[in-house]
């Protein structure tokens, strides 16, 4: 019997990679990974294991959703272990529920692997903690990948006013639009943001600006980045770690 492992692998770092995570990719016989996933992992894998590429650049996919939810189905009618390696969690914007859905109405076991989720590691290894003792008791984790087409948003920006940091993954380029909506429910123009690239990687660049100034500050980052907005963002003077190394 076939079994199908949809797994975290984190948010770059190699490193942070769990301990099962790595047990299943040494153990796979196919391995079908996203452009998130460090590529160093791979080298993990035993002899003889197939590598199946599905990955998706920012605004340019290699194939729909629909399509990798079949080239995972097809590779479990093939192979007894099957592992689909997705950046940071497989459950945070990162379709896994839709592909465990996909198996279960094929009579195809699967599990889930939980992977550090970039929301909280990317803005901690910038120096940024999502939650503070007398600053924030909460955070918020929002797509910011979201067509500005849609002819409905499903997100509520009323909703963004208290001071909870809010954490955008995938929002680079609508970085002006998440700034400006922010503006317009009453954010203060001058409103501390964070804009993380690369991070947890040897590559990693943060930029720090307002929301006023943000997307000048940092539209020339490279991907994938993710946005915190947030009085937190004030701490990284003292806690940068990362990048002074």
């Amino acid at each position: 019997m076939s079994r199908v492992y949809l797994t975290g692998a984190g948010p770059g770092d190699i490193e942070l990679l769990t301990m099962k995570a790595h047990r299943v990719i040494t153990e796979a016989d196919v391995i079908i990974y996203d452009r998130l996933a460090n590529p160093k992992m791979l080298e993990m894998a035993k002899d003889g294991c197939e590598f199946v590429y599905v990955g998706k650049a920012d605004r340019h996919h290699s194939l729909p959703q629909d399509e990798i939810n079949e080239v995972i189905y097809q590779n479990a009618l093939k192979h007894k272990t099957v592992v689909r390696l997705k950046g940071g969690d497989p459950l945070v914007f990162g379709r896994g529920g839709e592909e465990g859905i996909y198996l279960y109405e094929r009579g195809v076991k699967f599990e889930f692997i939980p992977g550090i989720t970039s929301a909280v590691a990317v803005p901690q290894y910038a120096g940024i903690p999502v939650t503070h003792r007398g600053i924030t008791v909460s955070f918020r984790v929002v797509t910011g990948h979201e067509s500005p087409n849609k002819e409905q948003s499903q997100i509520t920006w009323e909703n963004f006013k208290s001071d909870d940091t809010i954490i955008f993954l995938m929002g680079l380029h609508r970085l002006q639009h998440i700034s400006k909506k922010l503006i317009e429910i009453g954010k203060p123009s001058d409103y501390p943001v964070a804009v993380i690239s690369r991070g947890t990687t040897k590559d990693e660049k943060t930029v720090v600006g307002t929301l006023e100034n943000i997307w000048e500050q940092a539209k020339d980052l490279p991907t994938p980045a993710l946005i915190v907005v947030g009085k937190v963002v004030e701490l990284r003077e003292q806690l940068s770690w990362f990048e002074q190394e």
